[in-house]
């Protein structure tokens, strides 16, 4: 008896000390970070995070907020992380510096003339930046960036990237420049201190552009768009390959819902998907964002139920929200204006 309340004991200790025990970090950054960073941080969607030029411009504060806050409208999401389980990540991050110690940045805001700093963005980062600080276009995936970018380019403007990067730190990465990326350090034709403090009050100006120009996603509850049809199964079918043809799109072919998911023949006849595409706007779509791809070509499900025919269609706003992209938005607002409309046309 006393040995099993000793051993009831020893599992019971166990357990709680596991329960408080120290969230690993690489095994969070595996499941968080890797997909995007690389599994050693070498990059790919996103900033490669083992450039010592990097990890000697990145305060352990940047880092933390980074993770919480992500970058709304781009492709980094906002992290629902504990503190601690963020910290773990931090720490394991900066596991790959050569550094004994991480940097660390006043806070004090730099003071400069920004109208300066505008004609100096213009010349000096405009390029990769963007004219208005909005970043490389498209996710960092070869096919949306051109191939000789090894890595997009930040969106300055990003509230997450404002709200995590203090001055000070800014400066330090015009200074010293990103040694691997084409970030060079920045060269002043006047006075190279007072060039840079009037750089870093031009870029923290972008924190007055409104949120829907730098950040927004679109909103909404609907996942799927659903419309009744008044006529039968095959009627409907005939109707939708006709709207999406007359909507600018070419239709690619019309089959059985559960086709290649069961055995041939055994597929419900009452369930139907047809297949369409515009060329165009799928360019456009990949070109923005190639995880689209998952979810073309455009397709609208038509099924029969209890004598009643509905069309059925993934809503792209939807798709919009969960892929981050402020990119994306026109695309997506405008992929389901044609989806709607298809199905209008499909009842009349």
């Amino acid at each position: 008896m006393r040995y099993r309340i000793i051993i009831f004991l020893l599992l019971f200790l166990t357990a709680g000390f596991q329960a408080h025990a120290a969230p690993d970090g690489g095994e969070l950054y595996a499941r968080n970070c890797a997909a995007c960073h690389g599994e050693k941080g070498e990059s790919g969607i996103g900033v490669p995070l083992t450039l010592p030029s990097f990890q000697a411009t990145a305060s352990d504060d940047y880092l933390r907020k980074t993770i919480r806050l992500g970058r709304p409208g781009r492709v980094m999401p906002a992290s629902t992380l504990s503190d601690t389980e963020i910290d773990a990540i931090v720490g394991f991050i900066r596991g790959w510096g050569r550094q004994s110690r991480a940097p660390s940045f006043p806070t004090t805001p730099i003071q400069g003339n920004v109208e300066h700093g505008s004609r100096l963005f213009a010349t000096q980062c405009a390029t990769c930046h963007g004219a208005n600080g909005e970043g490389g276009k498209g996710t960092g995936v070869t096919f949306s960036r051109p191939r000789d970018q090894q890595i997009m380019a930040p969106a300055l403007n990003n509230p997450g990237f404002l709200a995590a990067a203090s001055d000070a730190m800014i400066k330090a990465i015009l200074v010293k420049g990103r040694d691997g990326t084409p970030m060079s350090h920045f060269t002043g034709k006047e006075s190279a201190l007072e060039d840079i403090n009037d750089l870093v009050s031009f870029i923290r100006s972008f924190e007055k552009i409104p949120k829907h120009l730098t950040a927004a996603v679109l909103e909404t509850e609907q996942a799927v768009l659903i419309k009744d049809s008044p006529y039968d199964l095959a009627t409907t079918i005939a109707n939708v390959k006709l709207a999406a043809i007359s909507n600018n799109f070419i239709f690619i072919r019309e089959q059985r819902l559960a086709y290649g998911l069961v055995p041939e023949g055994q597929e419900d006849p009452r369930q139907h998907i047809v297949y369409f595409c515009n060329f165009n706007m799928l360019n456009s779509a990949l070109a923005t964002d190639p995880r689209v791809g998952l979810f073309l070509p455009c397709r609208i499900t038509v099924v029969e139920q209890n004598g009643k025919v509905k069309m059925m269609a993934v809503n792209p706003k939807r798709l919009s929200k969960i892929f981050n992209n402020t990119e994306l938005n026109a695309l997506c607002d405008e992929m389901t204006k044609r989806y709607l409309a298809i199905m209008e046309d499909a009842t009349i």
